[in-house]
């Protein structure tokens, strides 16, 4: 909703997608500023609810968490892009490290809003530079990444970021990769966490933060 001040100082309801703008009116002037703080609004989103379960995909017995309505709806993507932030905004972050595929969505706005670079790890073959890599298990068998060797700068203060940490051993992998090039991984950041496959325990005693978990 938006409310307008008018000249008197009352305030007049209308239409506004953001949800949470004052629009102070006097004549031809317009001033917008908020009427809450962006996050406290945001955090009244429940993310949960716009990740669906896909049985069996992609293989049998697997339980996918599908975070594409999340993806469609603009306010939700919003919110959870806020949250992320939220999570890592003091630590003073050099570089945020994104998993092919799904955490290029969040991580590059998150790196942005950090003030730190990007960097992806892709599965082989994508990058086009030298790289280094790491094979491990998966909850449904073995995978492969890769990470340019310039990528990450001795010294720097790193930011993993997927959108679920599951059995841990990506995660763990891409943490393996950034510290054998001399990064420090500061935070392991997710969208949510299957807290039951214990997958944390992979990645102890590195900081693993998400917005909810299963």
């Amino acid at each position: 909703m938006r409310y307008s001040v008018a000249p008197r100082g009352r305030f007049l309801l209308g239409r506004c997608p953001s949800l949470h703008h004052i629009r102070c009116v006097r004549g031809c002037k317009y001033i917008s500023f908020y009427l809450y703080h962006k996050v406290n609004i945001q955090k009244m989103i429940d993310l949960k609810s716009y990740v669906r379960d896909i049985i069996d995909f992609p293989k049998k017995g697997i339980n996918f968490k599908d975070i594409t309505p999340l993806l469609s709806d603009p306010v939700a993507c919003n919110a959870c892009s806020e949250q992320l932030y939220q999570l890592a905004k003091d630590l003073q972050i050099d570089t945020v490290v994104g998993v092919e595929a799904r955490g290029f969505y969040f991580g590059v706005p998150l790196a942005n809003r950090l003030g730190a670079g990007f960097v992806p790890v892709r599965k082989p073959g994508k990058l086009p530079y030298k790289t280094i890599s790491m094979t491990y298990d998966l909850e449904y068998g073995t995978d492969t990444l890769e990470m340019h060797q310039d990528a990450i700068k001795p010294g720097a203060r790193v930011l993993l970021h997927d959108d679920v940490l599951a059995t841990g051993g990506t995660a763990k992998a891409v943490c393996e990769l950034i510290e054998e090039l001399g990064g420090e991984v500061v935070q392991c950041n997710f969208i949510m966490e299957l807290s039951f496959l214990q997958g944390n325990q992979k990645l102890a005693p590195r900081d693993i933060r998400s917005i909810f978990s299963y």
